[in-house]
């Protein structure tokens, strides 16, 4: 007996992954130019966290590791300051 038998299921056929239309992922701050995120700029950082109060990984938001680096020291800055919220708001 196997388990996790990866032949289990009907096999997946490579015209469905075409169905699904999936934007490519850019990252938003190398397009305008930003050096520096800044902890005050609060509409740009929600964008950036969930609605359970998570800052959200650069694999689903596409930003690159060097802005994902200051984005999450920009939150964590705004929420110290009680510019954010650390978690939702019940």
């Amino acid at each position: 007996m196997a388990f996790g038998a990866k032949g289990k299921g009907r096999p997946r056929n490579p015209n469905q992954q075409n169905a699904l239309f999936k934007r490519k992922k850019f990252c938003r701050f190398t397009v305008d130019h930003v050096d520096q995120i800044d902890y005050k700029d609060i509409d740009t950082l929600r964008d950036f966290i969930q609605e359970n109060g998570k800052i959200m990984p650069a694999r689903l938001t596409g930003t690159k590791a060097h802005y994902q680096r200051q984005l999450d020291t920009a939150i964590k800055r705004a929420r110290f300051l009680a510019l954010l919220a650390y978690t939702d708001n019940q």
